[in-house]
């Protein structure tokens, strides 16, 4: 579907998302429709910025932070600033990952232990209940 002009509902349907999702990035600043009179008109550009959105936020970014990455792009036409906070934010997001990931591997470490420890008992309340 290629579209050089988008109602909110074609828009909506594209991406996978709701009408009411769209307006809600809309409320945010992620994206700044244009006006056909009553009717909100979304242009390629607000279609690409809600595609890095929907990236942001699958690799787990703020709201806040998709955001300023995104104005950045706008300010910053050579792309160093926003290439520098890219390269913050991926790394920072990939420190809390690996911690959140360590804590993941010990928690299952842990239950791992403990369900061991059960299915032995329950083994050894049937040896025993069978003698």
């Amino acid at each position: 579907m290629s579209h050089s002009f988008y109602t909110v509902t074609q828009l909506a349907e594209e991406l996978g998302l709701t009408p009411r999702a769209v307006r809600f990035y809309e409320s945010k600043g992620l994206i700044s429709p244009k006006r056909a009179g009553t009717t909100r008109v979304y242009t390629e550009h607000e279609r690409d910025r809600l595609i890095l959105v929907q990236r942001g936020k699958r690799l787990g970014f703020s709201l806040q932070d998709i955001k300023d990455y995104l104005d950045l792009y706008e300010t910053d036409q050579a792309g160093q600033e926003q290439l520098n906070a890219l390269l913050r934010g991926v790394r920072s997001r990939i420190e809390k990952l690996e911690e959140q990931s360590a804590a993941l591997t010990q928690t299952l470490a842990e239950l791992r232990d403990i369900e061991r420890n059960a299915t032995n008992s329950l083994a050894e309340l049937g040896r025993s209940k069978a003698c």
